[in-house]
């Protein structure tokens, strides 16, 4: 059970909530605080003077001071109104992550909410009734306003949403699992949706799968300095300490321990070359920096899964609705191009070390990796691929937050398109992911051609974990399917478990 207070959230409860169903509920102290801020938008609504959002238009309109009698109706058409997204659904991961993130910023108490509408939003969580949230449309700022307001219309008995697998309109998922629709009360639908929570969800999914996916490429690469013969000279971890990057530091006890005790590695230890390609002894200066990169995304997104962003905010200690600009999401659009970029050079060094496995000029192996050059084209194309897959990842790393176009009549006038550099995210990871399933197959097929000598104690289990389910590529067959299968081998976490069951965890920083 994760409890939520508005304050406690970490990022592995977020994971828990979102691919794993852990229930949620407020905290007494997230209760009181809700209260509180409740009483003080009460007391709003009963006063004659224009407060945002509460008392007034939205936007461009918020000079238009609103009746009393109208202000539930702005808020209901707030929500149908805003709800424009377009394209595929978001996945259901990320829309329990983002109920779970509305929930607990609204849990801080400064949002002014009624306490019955956060226990309606978890219980569509805790019943597993999962919006149908399209992915595009949101500029990030004021908040994920549009997305936001498509999870908040099933709460109202209105648009789409999935329960066990099945898309049905919004009040059939209410009524299927025992719930009534609610009707908005004052300031809760600005409350609803003016925040970050589409962005940061998206985000730490993201943050959670490169974490993965770091320690992954650390093991393809380990099986490619085996594969290529390249030597563990560079991964002395004094040349880390001289330096001190912590993603390097770790990066290289990664590459030490994934290659102890190596006879394949052994083998040439006296040989005339005196050092590798940089594809291979930069490992720890590459991947090291993009765990750096990494880690400064998990230091954002532990700030803002926890941070109130919407607008305004109720100030209990004095009374005050204040407004402000919390919503914007510059903090995490920064961030997520940052990890954007991350990821693909990732690829980008993967792709490299797959040329270099491929092409006989530059290793000790056959051509191609087929012991039958000319008749069989052996794994030619996989590299042809991973450059596609690193091509268009060199387009989608251009920063979204470079980018910002006026809205709302000129009053919202800057934007930080965070959550279009979250989403990049996911698909640059998923890009390479693919780039290494396809180093991963070329190095284990390099491996096997160095028989009887055997790899390293983490790079010799990662070999065997792979031909657990892709075998050796004896003569030409459709190579789409192994690199699919290691894809999913990576994506599940199951090769990094595999690997760190034996050379022991790790290390990200």
């Amino acid at each position: 059970m994760i409890v939520l207070d508005g304050n406690s959230l970490t990022l592995e409860d977020v994971i828990k909530v979102a691919r794993n169903y852990e229930e949620v509920r407020l905290s007494n102290k997230g209760r009181e605080q809700i209260i509180a801020s409740r009483q003080i938008v009460d007391k709003i609504l009963e006063e004659e003077k224009p407060v945002y959002g509460i008392s007034t238009g939205f936007g461009d309109f918020s000079t238009i001071f609103i009746s009393k009698d109208e202000r539930a109706k702005l808020q209901r058409n707030l929500i149908l109104s805003h709800a424009t997204g377009v394209g595929d659904h978001l996945s259901e991961d990320v829309v329990r992550s983002a109920m779970l993130l509305r929930a607990n910023s609204l849990a801080k108490g400064y949002s002014g909410i009624r306490l019955s509408t956060v226990e309606m939003l978890l219980n569509l969580l805790n019943k597993r009734i999962c919006p149908a949230i399209p992915a595009k449309g949101s500029v990030g700022a004021s908040g994920d306003l549009a997305p936001l307001s498509h999870m908040v219309l099933v709460m109202l008995g209105e648009g789409e949403a999935y329960l066990s697998g099945q898309l049905l309109a919004g009040a059939d998922a209410l009524k299927a699992c025992g719930l009534e629709p609610i009707v908005l009360s004052g300031k809760e639908g600005l409350a609803l949706i003016n925040g970050t929570q589409i962005m940061t969800a998206v985000g730490t999914i993201a943050w959670h799968d490169a974490v993965n996916l770091m320690k992954a490429a650390d093991i393809a690469a380990g099986l490619s300095v085996e594969a290529l013969k390249g030597t563990r000279a560079a991964f002395d971890l004094r040349i880390s300490q001289v330096r001190a990057h912590p993603g390097q530091v770790a990066t290289t006890q990664n590459m030490l321990r994934l290659t102890a005790h190596s006879a394949i590695i052994a083998s040439h230890i006296n040989c005339k070359k005196v050092q590798d390609a940089y594809s291979l002894r930069c490992i720890p200066q590459v991947h090291g920096a993009s765990k750096d990169a990494l880690r400064r995304a998990e230091e954002t997104l532990n700030v803002e899964i926890n941070a109130a962003t919407d607008n305004p905010l109720i100030m209990p200690e004095t009374g005050e609705a204040i407004s402000g600009g919390n919503f914007h999401g510059q903090p995490i659009a920064l961030v997520m191009d940052y990890l954007k970029l991350a990821i693909a050079e990732l690829g980008n060094i993967s792709e490299r070390r797959t040329n270099r496995l491929l092409d006989v000029h530059l290793s000790d192996l056959p051509a191609f990796l087929t012991a039958f050059p000319g008749v069989d084209s052996g794994l030619m194309i996989t590299q042809y691929v991973a450059a596609a897959l690193v091509s268009e990842n060199k387009v989608l790393v251009h920063p979204a937050s470079a980018d910002s176009i006026p809205t709302s009549a000129n009053q919202e006038d800057h934007v930080s398109m965070g959550t279009i550099a979250a989403r990049q995210a996911r698909e640059i990871l998923d890009n390479v992911c693919n780039v290494l399933a396809i180093e991963m197959l070329a190095a284990a097929q390099g491996i096997d051609f160095l028989a009887p000598l055997t790899a390293g104690d983490g790079t010799a289990k990662a070999h065997q974990t792979i031909r657990s389910v892709v075998s050796h590529l004896d003569e030409d067959r459709v190579p789409a399917p192994d690199i699919k299968t290691l894809h999913n081998l990576i994506a599940s976490g199951r090769i990094v478990q595999e690997v760190e069951a034996v050379a022991g965890q790790l290390k990200i920083y």
